[in-house]
């Protein structure tokens, strides 16, 4: 396990996509739950602290590799001392938050198949796909969290997902290009999967191979499979203005604005932005939200 702090929402926040995911459950007792389809089967994981140690309970299949990878999930793969702060709000972020670690899933189409539903449209729309999807096609969790009073859920396999018919994609607000990008990716997903082994370099490329897969979609992914700490998202709608804001006080920083900002954290910007987000430091909101798409009216 990683030694030092470490703070559960912190490091595995990341991989919930909303307050209703099925796949991901954080408890008043401040257990952890994630439903995982891992490379040998359906698995449920609970992660908790107790007496100051972290413990954890796994069911399934894939019972036994949750377990072994958990060290990488808790971030042990991680080097948070590589890390060095460049500006004074990046600095009190890091001490506020020392059980920040980046979490490594050693898995791709699990972050992969929720990004790309993420693509262009507002993260309410993109939660809701994802829930009525994994709820619709997935499969009952593993051990207790099947029996929660709002059952945890696997997402479906691979196979699975090249099956739904286009009007559940309809019925779920995923427009025709995210469905085709899924379907194109589930059809290559052992080649996808494969690129856990590669590097984070390496493994983008092989993801952007699949079109409708942009260094947008393929950084969202290894900042979590890979646990990759210089991963930082370029052609977001907010990132770029609230690093502007943050660390030059510019309101309408573009891409390069945000990546010359952080070009002193070189090999650690994805750690650096994190840190910012972190910090509560953003502009105020002027334009109104991207509006929402009914995509059955078109």
């Amino acid at each position: 396990m990683p030694g030092g702090p470490l703070d559960l929402g912190l490091v595995l926040g990341p991989l919930r996509r909303g307050p209703g995911d099925p796949t991901f459950r954080a408890t008043r007792d401040g257990s952890v739950w994630r439903a995982v389809r891992t490379p040998a089967g359906p698995g449920t994981l609970r992660v908790y602290g107790h007496g100051g140690e972290v413990c954890a309970q796994a069911w399934g299949p894939g019972a036994d590799w949750l377990l072994e990878q958990l060290p990488e999930l808790l971030g042990a793969a991680d080097d948070p001392e590589a890390f060095v702060p460049r500006h004074r709000l990046v600095a009190l972020a890091r001490h506020r938050r020392p059980g920040l670690r980046l979490t490594r899933t050693g898995l791709v189409l699990e972050s992969l198949i929720p990004s790309v539903l993420e693509q262009k449209v507002t993260t309410d729309e993109a939660y809701r796909a994802w829930r009525l999807l994994v709820r619709r096609f997935g499969e009952p969790a593993p051990g207790p969290a099947g029996a929660f009073e709002r059952p945890m859920w696997v997402m479906p396999a691979p196979r699975t997902w090249a099956l739904i018919p286009s009007w559940e994609w309809h019925r779920a607000g995923v427009d025709d290009k995210r469905a085709s990008t899924i379907l194109r990716a589930v059809r290559v997903a052992a080649r996808l999967e494969q690129a856990v082994a590669m590097p984070a370099a390496e493994a983008r490329a092989r993801l952007e191979v699949v079109p409708g897969i942009g260094p947008w979609t393929s950084a969202e992914v290894v900042q979590r499979s890979h646990g990759a700490a210089d991963a930082v998202t370029v052609g977001d709608l907010h990132l770029p203005g609230i690093v502007g804001w943050a660390l030059a006080g510019n309101r309408h920083a573009d891409d390069s604005v945000m990546l010359e900002l952080l070009e002193p954290y070189a090999g650690q910007r994805h750690r650096a932005a994190r840190l910012i987000l972190l910090s509560g430091q953003a502009p105020a909101r002027r334009a109104p939200k991207m509006p929402r798409v009914d995509i059955g009216l078109l």
